[in-house]
């Protein structure tokens, strides 16, 4: 049984994410989600930095976004960031974005990143000692 392990944080939309009509540029929530994963990973200890120090780099290898309904400038947007356990050497995120206000779903998706060692050369196909003694802890 696995627990289920998410985060959620508020964002300001900044004015340089809006195009001319005040409408966010859908490539923005491809950002909020990876503002989702940085506070995921300050929550739960598993920070970019905290890869790096154990010696791997974790690129998004795929990404999907729904887009449900736009966000304009000044709004605040709520991203929601729930982990996905999976056995493969991969970390799976599900995402949903909300009006901070109004609290209607603005957009869902999802992420996959896979683990290479810091030097970009060899990608893990089993999971790192550090990343399963995580999962153990927070997952498990």
């Amino acid at each position: 049984m696995h627990k289920k392990l998410s985060d959620r944080t508020e964002i300001l939309v900044r004015f340089n994410e809006a195009d001319p009509l005040g409408i966010v540029w859908h490539g923005h929530y491809i950002r909020y989600f990876e503002d989702g994963r940085e506070s995921f990973g300050d929550r739960y200890g598993i920070r970019y930095l905290d890869f790096y120090r154990q010696g791997f780099v974790v690129p998004v290898v795929h990404i999907e976004c729904n887009f449900k309904k736009s966000l304009r400038y000044g709004e605040r947007v709520i991203v929601e960031t729930q982990y996905i356990p999976c056995e493969a050497a991969k970390l799976k995120f599900h995402y949903r974005l909300f009006n901070s206000e109004s609290q209607e779903l603005v957009a869902t998706g999802s992420s996959v990143q896979v683990f290479l060692e810091k030097d970009h050369s060899t990608l893990q196909l089993t999971n790192p000692g550090f990343f399963e003694e995580w999962k153990k802890k927070y997952a498990l």
